[in-house]
Formats: C-alpha cells, sequence, structure tokens
C-alpha cells in the first residue's frame, strides 16, 4: 500500500471514529438537558450517618412521584422542585429528627457535575446536570445520588418510569449499550475538561 492510500485510510477511519464519538456525545447531551439528578450528602462516614442518609432519600422518594406526576419537560419539574423546596426540607428535617438527630438541612437546586454512573439497566453519561441537592448536617460524608426526572429512582413499591417513556431511541441506545463505554469515557474526559474551564 502506498503511503498516499495509507495517508487517505487512516484519515478515513479518524473521521468515522470522530463522527460516531460526536453524534454520541449529541445524545448524552440531550440525556442531560432532559434529566433531573438527586444529589444527598451525609453529614459524615460514620455507619449511623450513612443509614440516616438513606432514610432521608427512601422518605424524599415517597413524596417525589406527586411532586412530578404528569410532568413532561425538564422545566416543568425544575418548577415543581423549586416550589416544593420548603416541602422537601421538611421531609428531610422529620425524617432526621424522628432518628434522633437534630442535624441541620439545606435543600436547593444547582447545576453540577456528575461522573459517568452505571445503574442496574442503564449508564448515564458524565456531564453537567440539573440537580436537587441535600445536605445534612456537615455534608462531609458519601453522598448518593438518583434520577428524579424521568423518575427513574422512586420507591421499590413503585413502578418506575420506562426508558421509552422519556428518551429517544438514539438516547435509548446510547445509555443501555455496553459497547460504548469507550464513548462514556471520551465523552466524560471532555465533559471534565470542559468543567475546568
Amino acid at each position: 500500500m502506498k503511503r498516499t492510500e495509507f495517508a487517505v485510510l487512516i484519515g478515513l477511519i479518524i473521521s468515522i471514529i470522530i463522527t460516531s464519538v460526536t453524534a454520541f456525545a449529541a445524545d448524552c447531551e440531550s440525556i442531560r438537558s432532559d434529566t433531573l439528578r438527586l444529589h444527598i450528602l451525609a453529614n459524615s462516614d460514620s455507619e449511623a450517618d450513612q443509614e440516616l442518609k438513606l432514610k432521608v432519600r427512601d422518605a424524599i422518594l415517597e413524596k417525589s412521584p406527586t411532586l412530578f406526576e404528569g410532568l413532561v419537560s425538564l422545566e416543568d419539574a425544575v418548577a415543581s422542585a423549586e416550589a416544593s423546596l420548603d416541602e422537601i426540607k421538611a421531609t428531610a428535617e422529620e425524617e432526621i429528627f424522628a432518628n434522633g438527630y437534630n442535624y441541620s438541612v439545606k435543600v436547593y437546586l444547582c447545576d453540577m457535575f456528575f461522573e459517568t454512573r452505571e445503574y442496574e439497566d442503564f449508564t448515564l453519561p458524565a456531564g453537567n446536570y440539573e440537580a436537587l441537592r441535600i445536605e445534612i448536617g456537615a455534608a462531609e460524608g458519601k453522598n448518593w445520588w438518583c434520577v428524579l426526572f424521568p423518575a427513574l429512582c422512586i420507591p421499590a413499591s413503585q413502578d418506575s418510569a420506562e426508558l421509552e417513556d422519556v428518551f429517544s431511541e438514539s438516547e435509548i441506545s446510547a445509555v443501555t449499550q455496553p459497547k460504548y463505554k469507550a464513548k462514556f469515557a471520551i465523552v466524560e474526559l471532555f465533559e471534565r475538561l470542559k468543567n475546568l474551564s
């Protein structure tokens, strides 16, 4: 093979890879723009504080289906969460006090970076997401996160949303295909670099 043919072949391969990763990155961006995450920080990493964090999580998730019922867009979900911040905070405080603690609670909406996260049936790409953040006490412990909207993290006693209800066919393919691990790594690296600037 001549050098010119080899160079053309390498250029073609690089072009195909870039096109593939670019399309995948566009699906990832669309997923991020349609998702509201829940992020809970425990007071500390002690076993008791970690258990309390999970109890607060369960109390919040018991309430979340009524907060997001019938909503079809991230904007609606954020507006509903914003209107319910006091109620969510009261729910967290009640659970904390019921378990014998007097930790303070901060509840707010923010735009924050999440790493690539593998769930049982799907993977969410790294990047910035709208998030409902709950900080318990000093908020120096391990965190817990899931997806509030679409309702993919709700109590086991209720049905979760189907991916088909909220994501397009290409988005579903992006989040459910194990063959995309390398693409997720590329997207995460890019998002981390973007987040630094």
